[in-house]
């Protein structure tokens, strides 16, 4: 039976393992081949080994397998984290067609499904709750695709994937243990061990590189780790705090797209206008950049972990004045964060007026 302290020793194995394994991964990428030259969109200037993401796969997969619960939920996630870091790597090491990495990514992501992992009910503010029936299937496996695919992203200069993956799976762990859901407290908390065992060598100057590897597979374990949470809680809170910890990449991704199609290119087309993009631009090291968007991703973190545990109301439709204002206030603090960054990345233009003539 799992407990709440078994988060805690999940995300101690994992990161223990996945730091001991990073120079074994750093190895096997350069036996196959799977090195990051420098280029044009790079922000290194040697050629590093892009495959390290086999270190996270290792010390998720030893703590998945001590930790979690025995059973075919646990199997089939396991097994899933396998053939989705299985895509990356291929990707890593071949740079596979779009089309064909969206299709692994698919195949990868039903497999959790096919053991259970899939939300019954859904919560709408003010509309209530309903069976999802045969639409939970398909919507649970686009959605696990989706966050690999933003998480992926994201992945373009040292450790900026890896800490907000931690950042944020840590959260949810906190979360989740609270809400009883221990399961998908384990499977958070060993997401984060695994992305800061890792994030050892991928910090700039990183001497190593997690690929669509790392990538895909913390954006999956986040996704399991979500669905699981929302199982047997009110589907709404347990949906609710994955959107706003996940808000950094998801608005990094929704500007990216939203410029692409701007300009009529492919949505998966390379280019620089991410927001670790922007910063570069500017003149942000890759340093301040990191810190820059930790610390967004932290604020937003707080914010989700205040919704949860500030006792602003009673469940009733009461609200405690004072803790009602101190949320208000969180919030704000996270509005002004984010409006903040906006104009310092130039996604806001701040106004520009003309000189009077006279």
């Amino acid at each position: 039976m799992v407990e709440g302290i078994d988060a805690v020793w999940a995300f101690l194995t994992a990161a223990l393992v996945s730091l001991i394994a990073v120079r074994p991964a750093e190895w096997l990428a350069r036996r196959v081949g799977a090195i990051d030259e420098p280029g044009p969109r790079s922000q290194h200037t040697a050629p590093t080994p892009r495959m390290s993401g086999v270190a996270i796969l290792i010390g998720i997969q030893v703590a998945g397998w001590i930790w979690l619960p025995t059973g075919e939920e646990t199997t089939c996630i396991l097994l899933g984290a396998l053939a989705v870091a299985l895509v990356g790597a291929l990707d890593d090491i071949f740079d596979l067609p779009a089309l064909v990495k969206l299709i692994g990514q698919l195949a990868a992501a039903t497999i959790p499904v096919i053991g259970g992992v899939y939300p019954v009910n859904l919560t709408i503010p003010f509309l209530g709750g309903f069976e999802l029936g045969w639409v939970a299937y398909p919507l649970t496996v686009l959605g696990i695709a989706l966050v690999m695919n933003v998480i992926n992203l994201i992945d373009g200069i040292d450790g900026l994937a890896a800490g907000v993956c931690a950042i944020a799976a840590v959260a949810m762990a906190i979360i989740a243990v609270s809400l009883q859901r221990y399961e998908a407290g384990v499977l958070s908390a060993l997401t984060a061990g695994g992305a800061l065992g890792f994030l050892r060598y991928g910090f700039p100057p990183a001497s190593s590189f997690m690929g669509d590897t790392g990538s895909n597979l913390l954006g999956y374990m986040i996704a399991v780790a979500s669905v699981q949470g929302a199982l047997k809680t009110n589907a709404v809170v347990a949906l609710v705090f994955p959107l706003v910890l996940l808000a950094v990449p998801l608005l990094d991704t929704a500007f990216v797209v939203a410029k692409r199609i701007k300009h009529h290119q492919p949505i998966y087309q390379a280019d620089r206008w991410h927001f670790h993009h922007r910063m570069a631009n500017i003149g942000f090291s890759q340093r301040r950049t990191l810190a820059y968007l930790y610390g967004w991703t932290l604020v937003l973190a707080l914010l989700a972990l205040a919704l949860r545990f500030v006792p602003y109301s009673d469940d009733r439709g009461n609200f405690d004045p004072l803790w009602t204002a101190i949320i208000v206030a969180v919030l704000l603090a996270a509005i002004a964060v984010t409006v903040y960054l906006a104009f310092v990345l130039e996604i806001i233009k701040r106004p520009r007026w003309r000189d009077d003539p006279d």
